[in-house]
């Protein structure tokens, strides 16, 4: 095992798995305790068509929060910042609505949906747009406690502060690491395009040379046919001698650019899908792989897995290990590639072509896998 993937083994040991990323949604459900009194309001009226409506609209209120909640998690699961306006806009607007209706039914307790509305607008906002979004809020409830039945609203405005205020801080964090991830990704990339660069150095230096070499020796020894029978064979000599030199040089050029290994790949899959925030099921052995497929094997977890995080906008991703063949599948709503052709899936089918194995992708129901086969 190399040094970088000793390093990467050392981070999937010390890291502890954390519940936060599973039972998120359940710690963002708890803090709907708050809606209970427009509900009890609504039950106290029930005999009433606005205290049922009351409880249907607040009920209804809950669920497009919480699959707002949901939703905005997966985007920034794709590590996104801020979720497109397409679809945010609709739920803040559904939000609102609801909203106004609640407090229509069931008056002064309905009020508590503005605190959500606001929480909602930090979340899938900018900064400064969900700022000014919250100081409306605030100054509109405020103006709302002018009423005499329903006495000051300070209390609800100071909710409303201090939860946009807590969430502008949870987000500030993510961000934080989202730009993070994005760097490494970057980095990596970086990377990879300074050693093909490097790549292409090395097999120019390597060939210029001593293709050039063997150019001119062939050309002398063609001359010394007819005049030095014994210095022409002894140029031939040369030129296998070079042409051999040569190819070993190009050989070690092509092992270094290409060292890539099964264990490896698998903990850096571990490290970047929990980075995604995607429950991640790989193999703890790789025992069963035959020598001869290991190489392809990891280039297609690498492939795999790369294309999960970035499409797929899947929760769970699965790779699975035979001695025949290798599979990385999710349940994500996305095809890794929309056309099915992109260069890392072309890459792949060239690699396990070079081996006798064919590469197969299915949409499935949901999610889609990748599957590598060598009969």
């Amino acid at each position: 095992m190399s040094r970088t993937e000793s390093a990467d083994a050392r981070v999937v040991a010390t890291e502890s798995p954390t519940l936060g990323g599973r039972l998120g949604p359940l710690f963002a459900g708890i803090w709907l305790f708050f809606l209970l009194n427009p509900l009890l309001e609504g039950w106290a009226h029930r005999d009433e068509l606005r205290g049922v409506l009351g409880m249907l609209f607040t009920v209804a209120f809950a669920a497009v929060y919480m699959l707002l909640w949901v939703r905005a998690r997966a985007v920034r699961g794709r590590l996104v910042t801020n979720p497109p306006l397409s679809w945010s806009l609709p739920y803040i607007g559904s939000l609102a609505v609801l909203g106004a209706l609640t407090v229509w039914c069931v008056g002064e307790p309905g009020l508590a949906c503005v605190v959500y509305v606001s929480v909602a607008c930090v979340m899938v906002f900018s900064f400064r747009v969900a700022a000014l979004i919250a100081i409306v809020l605030v100054l509109g409830t405020i103006a709302l406690g002018a009423r005499e039945e329903w006495g000051s609203q300070v209390g609800t405005a100071f909710a409303i502060m201090a939860a946009s205020l807590a969430v502008f801080g949870m987000r500030a964090v993510m961000n934080r690491n989202i730009d993070l991830i994005n760097a490494q990704i970057e980095n990596a990339r970086l990377a990879v395009d300074n050693e093909r660069s490097r790549f292409a150095r090395d097999l120019h230096d390597i060939l210029g040379h001593s293709l050039t070499v063997i150019t001119v020796k062939a050309e002398l020894a063609q001359k010394l046919l007819d005049v030095d029978l014994d210095r022409a064979r002894t140029e031939i000599a040369d030129l296998e001698r070079l042409s051999r030199d040569a190819l070993t040089d190009v050989r070690r050029a092509v092992e270094g650019y290409r060292e890539i290994t099964l264990p490896g790949e698998l903990v850096r899959a571990r490290v970047a899908l929990r980075a995604a925030e995607i429950d991640a099921d790989l193999p703890n052995s790789t025992d069963d792989v035959p020598s001869e497929l290991r190489e392809l094997f990891a280039w297609t977890v690498r492939e795999g897995v790369t294309n999960v995080i970035r499409h797929s906008g899947a929760a769970h991703c699965e790779v699975r290990l035979t001695p025949t063949s290798a599979e990385v599948r999710d349940d994500g709503t996305t095809a890794p590639s929309p056309t099915g052709h992109g260069s890392g899936l072309a890459g792949l089918r060239e690699r396990a072509a070079d081996v006798g194995a064919t590469v197969i992708t299915t949409e499935l129901a949901p999610g889609f896998s990748l599957r590598v086969v060598r009969p």
